[in-house]
């Protein structure tokens, strides 16, 4: 039976995390589909990473994605990107939107630091939320109601959110430090997937693929 550790640095800001995120999920149920009677499992972890760390931080630095994306990558870049991520999302079910407001991703990676106290589980159903807030509602993940709406859903108390996002800076230098040490280390671009301590993968990756990497740890247990 094998634990199989997956640390996954990313940021909410960052499409192809999202779909990476949906593309090792469906690596997973590939794995136990292929392995029933295994008994083996499966621990994944966010780190955080900031493409923008440098924008005003909380609900007032937002501005319009839309004029982002067109700042940044110019009108045609923009919609050819967009029809792409459509299209290679298709098989993960995501249902891309490019409206709402974008603002500084550091409070949703507060609230995933402020999550991982709660368990692995509402971990991750904070870090699908926040995904799917972000890039299929429309909503905007600096918001602090934004937040809090997800993180009480996760199963996070909502005098607990406030104490600690709203009222402090809790998680703040543990997100700064991880985000640094990310930009100074292994991890070159997001997604960045760390399997065992053994493997690294980066972008968006067909779950096939994890699939093989899941084999090799298998191998490297029996000594093969």
């Amino acid at each position: 039976m094998t634990n199989f550790r997956i640390t996954v640095t990313a940021d909410i800001h960052c499409p192809w995390c999202y779909v990476g995120r949906r593309q090792l999920k469906q690596a997973q149920q590939l794995w136990q589909q292929k392995h029933p009677d295994s008994g083996d499992t499966f621990t994944v972890t966010h780190a955080p990473f900031q493409l923008q760390p440098g924008w005003p931080r909380g609900p007032s630095g937002s501005i319009e994605k839309q004029q982002f994306y067109r700042e940044q990558f110019g009108l045609d870049r923009t919609e050819m990107m967009h029809k792409r991520l459509v299209q290679v999302a298709q098989p993960t079910g995501i249902q891309f939107k490019f409206g709402g407001r974008i603002g500084n991703s550091r409070d949703s990676h507060r609230l995933l630091h402020l999550a991982k106290r709660y368990g692995n589980e509402v971990e991750l159903k904070t870090l699908d939320a926040l995904y799917a807030a972000h890039w299929e509602q429309e909503r905007n993940i600096a918001a602090h109601e934004t937040l809090k709406d997800i993180a009480v859903n996760a199963g996070i108390p909502a005098d607990e959110f406030q104490r600690a996002i709203v009222d402090s800076d809790a998680g703040g230098p543990e997100v700064d430090e991880a985000v640094s040490a990310a930009r100074s280390g292994a991890v070159n671009g997001v997604p960045d997937f760390n399997i065992q301590d053994l493997y690294r993968l980066s972008g968006g990756r067909e779950p096939t693929e994890f699939v093989r990497v899941f084999e090799k740890v298998k191998a490297a247990e029996r000594g093969e």
